[in-house]
């Protein structure tokens, strides 16, 4: 008999818990990369202690094992979603922006799930105590970095890494870069191999150096100069008022995500300085080459008029406040700006994924983009709501 994707597996497994796990999930219904990692292979699967469980492949009977294990876990998980969706509305309600819930919190959900079993809506002072157990731990904080990066001896010494990075950045011709056909072929469900095959040739970079050009990075809507200076060490961020990408100082790229990176003391900080000194340097401005393949398949789809660009715009075309503004005489596009928009929200997004030091493959690089997209989409529906409710 045939071996089994162990991915597959796990997806068909997953499927069967319905509903209740959505909160955990991607826009396809499958458990999100950081389910896996940090819920489902830890604390159900547990391939430490059941390696047969941990192939790429899996025989019959080893695919019947791990079936079992995630559907015998099913009230655990669908518990895991709902203490999760919870924690992530009281973190709104503090105004709590430090990290990444997902990293910060679903092993947080799963522990509230065995002990509280499903999650209910009295129980704010259960979610309370669980975020300040998160957020109290003791890893380094953005007050911690800014005092770091505001120390004299210190600014002196991450501006020489800035400009010791610059001066040593790729440099040379473009090459051959990120074709429409990759991004078109992604949208549809495959383009794996030409993804893998665009990062290996490192059409990425290729994309991203020619963004050293003039005016470039200003259409791309990463940056507001003709051509981005390297970062300032930076003294001050707010996440208000955070300008473009590339022009962001380096505090104002990481005191967002330091304190959900389990960092400590001062050697901490030293590596994670340097390390985005470094990525400032590189094409796309991003450390690793499939993530800026990601950033140059999104640049081709949103240029191009082929699949990608059709599903991104069914997406906007499928809302109904964009639908009103279309067939209103005079009205603003609602899309006005989202490329640029998309694009800046991507990137953050992969920035954040090298902090963490998530790997991105062929199998996300849509999610990602069309994830971007909804983001900026759920945010100008949200202000087209407040604008019609100001006029009524």
């Amino acid at each position: 008999m045939t071996d089994t994707p162990r991915s597959r597996v796990i997806a068909d497994a997953w499927r069967e818990l319905g509903d209740g796990v959505r909160s955990l999930s991607n826009a396809a219904g499958l458990p999100l990369a950081r389910t896996i990692k940090l819920v489902l292979d830890p604390l159900v699967i547990r391939p430490a202690q059941r390696p047969h469980l941990g192939h790429a492949l899996l025989t019959y009977e080893q695919a019947a094992e791990l079936r079992l294990r995630i559907t015998a876990a099913a009230d655990d998980l669908v518990a895991t979603g709902g203490w999760f969706a919870l924690m992530k509305k009281r973190r709104r309600e503090r105004g709590i922006t430090a990290g990444s819930p997902q990293d910060l919190y679903f092993q947080k959900a799963f522990e509230l799930a065995r002990t509280e079993g499903l999650a209910r809506d009295d129980a704010q002072a259960v979610v309370d105590a669980a975020l300040d157990d998160v957020h109290d731990s003791g890893r380094v904080t953005a007050a911690d970095l800014r005092e770091y990066l505001t120390t004299p001896a210190v600014a002196d010494r991450v501006r020489q890494q800035i400009d010791d990075a610059w001066e040593g950045a790729m440099t040379g011709d473009e090459g051959e870069t990120v074709s429409a056909a990759v991004v078109d072929a992604l949208a549809s469900g495959r383009g794996f191999d030409e993804f893998d095959d665009a990062v290996s040739a490192l059409r990425g970079s290729a994309s991203g150096a020619a963004l050293r050009s003039a005016g470039e990075a200003r259409a791309a809507g990463l940056s507001d100069l003709d051509v981005p200076n390297r970062p300032e060490v930076g003294a001050t961020a707010s996440k208000s008022a955070l300008p473009a990408p590339f022009d962001r100082s380096l505090l104002e790229r990481l005191f967002q995500q330091v304190s959900g990176l389990d960092i400590s003391g001062t050697t901490g900080l030293s590596e994670l300085v340097a390390s985005e000194a470094h990525r400032s340097a590189q094409p796309w401005q991003l450390a690793d080459e499939p993530g800026r393949v990601v950033m140059a398949s999104a640049l081709a789809a949103t240029a191009g008029a082929g699949a990608a660009a059709v599903r991104l715009d069914e997406r906007w075309r499928r809302e109904a406040f964009v639908r009103h503004a279309l067939r209103t005489p005079g009205a603003a596009d609602p899309r006005a700006g989202a490329r640029e928009a998309m694009i800046r929200r991507l990137w953050a997004r992969l920035q954040g994924r090298e902090l963490r030091q998530v790997p991105v493959d062929a199998t996300e690089a849509w999610d990602l983009i069309d994830g971007a997209t909804r983001s900026v989409i759920l945010d100008r529906r949200d202000a087209a709501k407040a604008q019609m409710g100001r006029a009524a």
